[in-house]
């Protein structure tokens, strides 16, 4: 058994993480569909906006809340084991944001004032780090549920997803800053405490954006009265998910240099954080055609080939001409996979992933459950990466 499928038995949380365009949203559905097939309840999650994931899984939209999806959709053959069901959502980051807006607040009164802020309305799906924050919040949220046996995120492109890593630990900065306190001190005595040079800064900046936003943030900040506790204690929760053994992460890639290289700098940054990586998953890769088909053996057939071709009669001549461009084509193809896997054959110590699964280039897109299964025969096929020379 590989690692990843030791994975979709045993874990509570997979982290899919990569570059942009390198087939994360695939993997990351694939997992979630093999682990239902397994007798589990697995749920994909996106923070994808350009909702991809419902593309793959053959719906018309998703939504911040689970959506199950019918059994007879991902196991037309009904050999999946009985208790499996698969569940999907896309993050809707205001909403979320509302969500946790309510639970923390101390009642309606003061959920309405931060609800109806202008610089909340503003912020609440633009901030840089929100998107990331809110995906912590709705895997925790999910996590606390206590309805799913697998939770599988699809994350942004690689260096947005380091913020999707370090929200909880964002937010606790935050709560600690000192202009954050003198903010959420009250009004009668805030300014007056933040010393001069703080109140010439803010007179400094409603110069430029105006006296009424400055009003707007502060206004914004002092509504958070009493709820700070909760962001703190939610942040040190989250952040125990993560690292947690029944949490894994799957660095997905591309044979391209710049995503294997995107892949082995946020390896690293999940080593200095002590998260471990579960599998590297490299999608596109040229083709193996196994044994007896190496470059080097259809170049010499290609070239045998040809030579027969030269002498060969003029009722021949064309087909066996034909048949050494294809041998000549299919050597060029094995060249390439075979500079690929070279080029990655270490790549699994490098990143410290265990199991290292390709996934051919394929000549259909993932749009269905059928693509899926293609997709899920190689992922759950691959070899152990340590027991490869």
């Amino acid at each position: 058994m590989n690692t990843l499928t030791a994975d979709l038995e045993t874990r509570h949380v997979l982290v899919c993480c990569g570059t942009g365009g390198v087939g994360k949203t695939t993997t990351a559905a694939v997992l979630a569909l093999s682990a239902a097939r397994l007798g589990r309840r697995a749920i994909v999650v996106t923070i994808d906006p350009a909702k991809r994931l419902a593309d793959t899984l053959g719906l018309e939209a998703l939504g911040n809340v689970a959506h199950e999806i019918p059994r007879e959709r991902w196991d037309a053959r009904g050999t999946a084991a009985p208790d499996g069901r698969m569940f999907a959502l896309m993050l809707d980051t205001p909403a979320t944001f509302e969500e946790l807006v309510r639970r923390y607040a101390n009642g309606p009164e003061q959920a309405q004032r931060i609800l109806e802020n202008r610089f909340y309305r503003n912020i609440a799906g633009a901030l840089s780090g929100t998107q990331e924050y809110m995906a912590m919040e709705k895997l925790h949220e999910l996590h606390e549920e206590d309805a799913y046996d697998l939770i599988v995120v699809d994350t942004p492109p690689t260096r947005h997803a380091l913020d999707f890593l370090d929200a909880p630990a964002r937010l606790t900065r935050l709560l600690d800053n000192r202009i954050f306190r003198i903010l959420m001190a009250p009004t009668r005595t805030g300014f007056r405490l933040a010393g001069a040079a703080l109140q010439a800064f803010f007179r400094t900046v409603a110069k430029v954006i105006g006296a009424e936003v400055i009003d707007d943030v502060v206004a914004f900040f002092r509504a958070f009265e009493g709820m700070e506790q909760g962001f703190r204690d939610r942040a040190a929760t989250m952040t125990e998910l993560l690292a947690a053994p029944s949490t894994g992460f799957v660095l997905v890639t591309s044979p391209r240099s710049d995503a294997v290289e995107e892949a082995e700098y946020f390896a690293q940054r999940l080593v200095e954080s002590d998260l471990e990586v579960s599998a590297l998953v490299v999608n596109r890769v040229h083709p193996d055609f196994g044994d007896g088909n190496d470059a080097e053996a259809l170049t010499v057939r290609a070239a045998e080939l040809a030579s027969r071709a030269a002498t060969a009669p003029p009722a021949t001549h064309d087909a066996i001409s034909r048949m050494a461009a294809r041998y000549a084509n299919l050597a060029e193809y094995a060249s390439l996979g075979q500079r690929e896997r070279a080029q990655l054959a270490d790549a699994g110590a490098r990143i410290g992933a265990a199991t290292v699964a390709y996934v051919p280039s394929l000549t259909h897109d993932v749009v269905d459950f059928r693509a899926l299964d293609t997709v899920a025969a190689h992922l759950l096929s691959a070899g152990d990466a340590r027991t490869r020379g």
